[in-house]
Order: structure tokens, then sequence, then C-alpha cells
């Protein structure tokens, strides 16, 4: 398993370097819109990071399961989809930029959990995922996708409790933050958590 995460965060930290200068470009063109535009911008972003990583997470526990001959668990099944991608997504895009908006002191800083400010949009999206899942089981794309949307809602959470300025410093530390909210947790919600539930009783080049 060790194995598995070590190899994972070095195949994904170039796309994720990647999708955090898209992230800060963005940012330069678009940190001072009024706050409703950016708050509605997250939560078009965030729910559909939820929806991709429900697609991804439960699509690698059904994948590895059939892998070694084991038995899917419905419920577990539901568990790890709604677990992986609404509780990893809301650390992703809410709780870790909110650290780094307290850290940076901005003005107008605050979270913005999704599955409680906006349940009935997110939680449902998390169980389409879930669903879709189970009729068609793809990865790399939605993987790809829900990454580069996590970044763009990261940012916008950070871009609501921006000031009327900018600085390098600042440009330099949300970069920081955007990657880090992204890189480890899109990795644990996709590949290593699912992968904790099954058993693997034999040798596998994974």
């Amino acid at each position: 398993m060790l194995k598995i995460i070590i190899k994972e965060l070095k195949n994904h930290s170039p796309f994720t370097i990647f999708g955090a200068i898209t992230g800060v470009i963005i940012m330069l063109f678009f940190y001072n819109i009024p706050k409703n535009i950016s708050y509605n911008l997250f939560y078009t972003l965030h729910p559909l990071h939820v929806l991709l990583s429900a697609l991804v997470t439960t699509s690698m526990y059904i994948i590895y399961t059939k892998k070694y001959n084991k038995k899917i668990n419905p419920f577990l099944l539901i568990l790890i989809g709604y677990i992986g991608s609404i509780g990893i997504a809301t650390l992703s895009d809410s709780i870790i930029p909110y650290l780094g908006e307290v850290l940076l002191n901005l003005p107008n800083k605050g979270i913005h959990l999704g599955f409680i400010e906006r349940w009935w949009l997110v939680n449902p999206l998390a169980f389409l995922g879930i669903l879709i899942a189970c009729f068609y089981q793809k990865t790399k794309f939605p993987h790809a996708g829900h990454v580069l949307l996590s970044i763009w809602a990261s940012l916008f959470h950070i871009i609501m409790a921006l000031g009327e300025t900018i600085n390098l410093i600042l440009i330099i530390i949300v970069f920081v933050f955007l990657f880090i909210a992204v890189w480890l947790p899109c990795c644990l919600s996709d590949i290593v958590f699912p992968l904790l539930f099954i058993k693997n009783n034999k040798k596998s080049n994974i």
C-alpha cells in the first residue's frame, strides 16, 4: 500500500502542478470579482468535483473487488463512494483553502461546507456518481477532470475571502495551498481509500 501511495503521488504531482498554475492564472484575472459570483462558481465546481470523485472512488472499489474475485458489498460500496467523495472533496475544496485563508488573514475568510450549505445539491450528486460507477467503471478521465475541478473550486473558495488587492507573496502561498489541497486528498480518495477495503490474497502488479 505504501508503494502504491508513493507511486501515485509521484505520478500525479506534475498534473497537479499544472492545475495549480491554471488556478493562479485565473486568480490574476478574476481575484476582484463580486463575492456572490465566486460563491456561485464554487457551488458549480464543488458539486461536479463530488460527482466525479464518487464515480472514480466507487469504480476503483468495483474494479479491484472483481480483480481479486471478491464479492461486492453494496453497503460498503455506498459508504466508500460517499465518504471518499464528500469527505475528501470537503477537505480539498473547503477545509484546506480555509486554513490558507486563516494563515493569510484574508479579510473575508470563511468556510463553506457544501454537503451542509447546499445538501440538496451536493449529496445527491455523490449518490449519482456512485450509481454511474455501478454500470460504468472509468477512472482516468474522471480523475483528471475532478483534479482540475477541485483546484478551481478551492481557488474560488479562496477568492471569496480576498480583498481588493493581491501581491506576489499571496500568489505564491495560494499556489502552494492549491497544490496541497488537491494533490494528497485526491490521490487518497480515488486510489488509496477504496483499496483499503479490499483484501488482496495474491501478488499484484498495481
